[in-house]
């Protein structure tokens, strides 16, 4: 931002002080105070710290500083009679408004209708003063206006912004609209109101806030500084909104499920355990939205969605958040291919609503949303990459792990072997090469088919395929985007895959805890699979009475908005991600 330089001087204290007030903005060069002899030890120490770290943050003492200088403000705003925050302020335009209102005005114009009397308000994060003369730069929530401050209209009003606004804070000002003759739009100023008094400094405009951590836990902070991240937040409502016009143009009800459920099912994940004091029991934060709305279609409903809150008490990473925000949606009487169309159209739609074309560039990739999307087998993608073919193997499970091990040679004891080593079934070892191998490879659209029956308990049989499941997930740029089924509606074949899932769970937890007495590192693995999977029996007693057909997905809000805003990190498309206790 650019330097206030004041020409004139004054005795008034507060001026002097508000020169001060914004040193954590500037470089020691750009300034120029004219302090009476005692503000300039308070002036000449401030300098001394800056010097010689001009490119860092402001330190404590130098945000306490302009605190106490910014707190003697309102005290003398409130002693003049002037509330520092206000109720309301009437506007007439946003700035953006303004910019396309008056974008006729040649350099040098001014608009002298009695009409063209704008009021605006916003957040003040530019000045410049220049004796008779004042520039702010004001942005509101649709852009930034330039504020032409003369003396001659603003009579005493001129001393009172000079001395007590500061960059930061908000105001509302109406005025009349002129170009000037480096061709800014702004608005003459007729009068002005301070309506919050900000307290504390902004980071500078040449560094910014640039440490990542605080960014994201002063998120606030981090829009005022980096409007690009606000715009981030803008498109992820426009990803919402479409996400929502598309299921419901197609027929589908928006309905809510339970956050607290008696039990954590719908997919395998640690829980976050609460007590409910009232009824005296132990409750999971959801872990999915499924099963509750697969009751919806027992129910009588057949089209509903819920775009939901997740939350998972597991690890953090770029792609992954204790919280996270999924579309979940089900339809009766369809298959999973049905789904495959509508994971098509979602993201087309979003992709057309947020850029406006659908090829699009994700960290220096270019990526091709064009339909339609390429769709293979699991076990063909794997055979592609590896050249093992899972399908001869048929159930013998040594030999599946032996072959793949040795054609991927994998040591003897790195982490990879172990994983293939603990592979239950050849279905898992199946899952266990994709991931490893395939999966960072699908850069472009790809719908993964016919998933395991072992690492599907939801979905149903194939039709064609033993041991295979009508199930696909979606992958971009190398990470899973969806999951869709063609359910499984059968409540005895259900029953029994999820009594399995509570059995090897369970086998796993005291696998991994008899290990652990031997080993530290083995302690902690042994700690994220020590929580409790129990059936959710009322959902079997739902599928009892009797589900149609149907097929369902799950789409996840935040990756989606990652991949069109070309956001490398999950915790740059949550407005307030969780992050350790800070020391």
């Amino acid at each position: 931002m650019e330097a206030l330089r004041v020409i004139s001087s004054t005795t008034h204290p507060l001026k002097h002080l508000f020169r001060l007030a914004s040193f954590s903005k500037f470089t020691p060069s750009t300034l120029c105070f004219h302090c009476p002899p005692s503000s300039i030890t308070v002036a000449s120490a401030v300098r001394s710290r800056r010097s010689s770290t001009s490119a860092s943050p402001p330190s404590t003492s130098d945000r306490d500083a302009v605190r106490s200088i910014r707190l003697k403000k309102v005290e003398e705003l409130r002693a003049t009679g002037f509330e520092p925050y206000a109720y309301k302020w009437d506007r007439t335009h946003s700035a953006n408004q303004l910019q396309e209102l008056y974008k006729h005005l040649a350099n040098g114009e001014e608009s002298n209708d009695d009409k063209d009397c704008v009021s605006i308000a916003g957040r003040i994060v530019a000045r410049r003063a220049f004796g008779k003369l004042a520039f702010l730069t004001l942005r509101d929530d649709s852009g930034t206006i330039q504020l032409y401050c003369e003396k001659d209209r603003l009579a005493s009003q001129f001393e009172q912004l000079k001395a007590l606004v500061d960059i930061g804070d908000i105001l509302g000002a109406s005025g009349s609209i002129k170009r000037t003759e480096k061709g800014e739009l702004s608005v003459c100023l007729n009068s002005f109101s301070i309506l919050t008094k900000s307290l504390l400094p902004l980071p500078d405009k040449y560094h910014g806030l640039t440490d990542v951590d605080k960014r994201y836990r002063q998120r606030y902070v981090d829009m005022i500084a980096n409007p690009e991240v606000a715009e981030t937040f803008r498109k992820r409502a426009k990803v919402v909104s479409e996400v929502r016009k598309t299921v419901e143009s197609l027929g589908f009800i928006e309905v809510e499920t339970p956050v607290l459920q008696g039990a954590a099912g719908g997919a395998e994940a640690r829980p976050f355990i609460t007590h409910h004091n009232s009824l005296g029991r132990d409750l999971y934060l959801r872990i999915a939205t499924e099963l509750h709305l697969k009751r919806m279609l027992v129910g009588g409903f057949e089209k509903v969605y819920e775009i939901g809150r997740i939350f998972r008490n597991e690890g953090i990473s770029t792609r992954h958040n204790p919280e996270f925000t999924t579309i979940e949606m089900y339809e009766a009487y369809s298959d999973y291919e049905s789904m495959m169309n509508m994971a098509e159209e979602i993201v087309t739609r979003c992709a057309i609503a947020v850029q406006g074309k659908l090829i699009i560039d994700y960290q220096g990739v270019e990526i091709c949303l064009e339909r339609p999307w390429r769709r293979e087998t699991m076990h063909n993608l794997v055979k592609e990459a590896t050249g093992i073919d899972f399908a001869e193997f048929g159930s013998d499970l040594n030999k599946a792990k032996d072959v793949t091990l040795s054609s991927l040679n994998m040591g003897s004891n790195n982490q990879e072997a172990n994983s293939i080593r603990a592979c239950q079934s050849i279905g898992h070892v199946l899952n266990e090469v994709f991931e490893m191998v395939v999966e960072p490879k699908l850069i472009q659209p790809t719908f993964v088919l016919d998933y395991p029956i072992e690492i599907s308990p939801l979905a149903k049989p194939h039709r064609r395929h033993a041991g295979l499941t009508e199930r696909f997930e979606l992958f971009i740029c190398g990470r899973e985007l969806g999951n869709a089924f063609s359910e499984l509606t059968d409540p005895l074949d259900q029953r029994g895959r999820l009594e399995d899932q509570v059995r090897q769970h369970n086998e796993k937890r005291a696998a991994a805890a008899s290990v652990s007495k031997v080993s530290s590192a083995e302690a902690k693995k042994s700690d994220d699979d020590s929580y409790d999977v129990t059936l959710d029996d009322d959902f079997l007693t739902a599928l009892e009475y009797g589900m149609p057909p149907a097929s369902g997905m799950g789409l996840g809000i935040d990756r989606l908005v990652m991949l069109l805003t070309d956001s490398a990190s999950i915790r740059d498309v949550i407005a307030f991600p969780v992050l350790k206790i800070q020391q």
